[in-house]
């Protein structure tokens, strides 16, 4: 099995969508105000996780952050702006951590390639050895991230009607999506972006399946055994 290069790789994807974000609201002119407006933008996330978008509201960001009305009003005219810079921070966070993450999984993804032969009983060894890979990604989202699940949720449906929201959502979607096309492409899928398409599509559902159900050991069984199953199905037609 040959070991192919991604044209762009998922860390430059997930670093150029870091440096891409723009925020809506008042730019703070001292580290005072910074941290006000940081304290702001933690409160409104933490409102979203726990009441949804629509639970976003100025006084109700005051409250939750400790701060007077007036600095909430001040560094964001709107509702609009103070939703646009609070999910446009967690863009931003979150395409750090996955540039680290696509970094150490294509290395930890070659090696595994590397020890095959290319017999049909080395594809199958190693679709288990990524399904398991994905499946225990799975379970640290949803054990160590919950609450960040949940605000995507939150965001992905508002930005249905929200354009702005929607342009994030869609450079959110690209960081996932690019690093797992890079993981066919390791593998030498003709199709690396469909493949992609279609596993992100199993872990997005699976993502909401969990929140909505809750902890159930079952549930991991479940999981991994589909994700074995698309996997074998991927490399076995390689």
């Amino acid at each position: 099995m040959n070991l192919v290069r991604s044209s762009e790789g998922a860390v430059d994807v997930a670093v150029a969508v870091a440096e891409s974000v723009q925020y809506q609201g008042r730019k703070a002119s001292r580290q005072g105000s910074e941290q006000r407006r940081q304290l702001i933008l933690d409160a409104a996330m933490r409102i979203v996780v726990r009441d949804g978008v629509r639970g976003v509201r100025h006084r109700a960001v005051a409250a939750e952050a400790g701060v007077p009305l007036s600095a909430t009003t001040y560094y964001f005219k709107d509702i609009d702006d103070l939703l646009n810079d609070t999910f446009a921070q967690y863009v931003e966070r979150s395409a750090a951590f996955m540039a680290k993450l696509w970094e150490s999984t294509e290395g930890k993804l070659r090696e595994l390639v590397a020890k095959g032969n290319g017999s049909a009983q080395s594809r199958a060894a190693l679709a288990d050895e990524i399904a398991l890979m994905v499946a225990e990604y799975l379970q640290h989202q949803l054990i160590t991230r919950r609450d960040y699940l949940l605000a995507e949720q939150a965001f992905h449906q508002a930005a249905l009607i929200n354009p702005r929201l929607a342009t994030l959502v869609r450079s959110h979607q690209q960081i996932f999506l690019q690093g797992t096309g890079q993981i066919f492409e390791v593998l030498g899928s003709t199709q690396p972006q469909q493949d992609a398409k279609v596993l992100t599509a199993i872990i997005g559902r699976m993502e909401y399946q969990a929140l909505l159900d809750g902890a159930q050991l079952e549930a991991d069984d479940d999981r991994l055994a589909i994700l074995t199953r698309y996997m074998h199905l991927v490399l076995a037609a390689l």
